[in-house]
């Protein structure tokens, strides 16, 4: 005889069932209807469980992942798989980071590299002791420029500008 057979499932059902109306019975009582229908709907579970079958099946998934769980845990081979793939994560992550790093100093490496400024209307090597030596004309004024006031804005693109020395020194245009 199997082990689901040699248990007197009915009497233990109904002794269930019959325990769990009891404290829905208290359940109303001292808490109210609805808790009361609560705790007897628990309580009947066993019984329908009994009566349609589903015990045997609830049995044998029982049954079947407490084996599954006993040979995992006493194989020394599934230990091993268990070690193999921790190994797997371990090495995934590393060359992440490693891939990361190698990634960030490239970056910083085109960040370094010099750049030089652009002045608006002259050329680099233009000037020569405060006086234009190539035959075009300069776009600035030669004068002092005014001060720009506290209160305004210079400009539109003077506002975006350290986000955009920011985003260059990342990399991204």
């Amino acid at each position: 005889m199997d082990a689901y057979g040699a248990i007197a499932w009915l009497p233990l059902c109904a002794g269930a069932s019959i325990a769990g109306l009891a404290l829905a019975f208290l359940a109303f009582r001292r808490r109210g209807a609805a808790s009361g229908m609560r705790v007897t709907a628990w309580a009947l579970l066993p019984m329908a469980a009994y009566l349609t079958g589903a015990l045997q099946a609830l049995w044998t998934i029982g049954t079947t992942v407490a084996g599954f769980v006993t040979s995992l845990v006493f194989n020394p081979s599934v230990w091993a798989g268990v070690a193999v793939a921790g190994l797997s994560a371990v090495l995934f992550v590393a060359s992440g980071v490693m891939r990361g790093r190698r990634l960030a100093f490239g970056r910083k490496k085109k960040a370094a590299a010099p750049q030089q400024p652009a002045t608006p209307g002259v050329q680099q090597g233009d000037k020569q002791g405060g006086r234009q030596t190539s035959g075009k004309p300069a776009a600035a004024t030669p004068g002092p420029q005014p001060a720009v006031s506290a209160k305004k804005p210079a400009k539109a693109d003077d506002d975006f500008s350290d986000i955009e020395d920011l985003l260059k020194r990342r990399g991204i245009s």
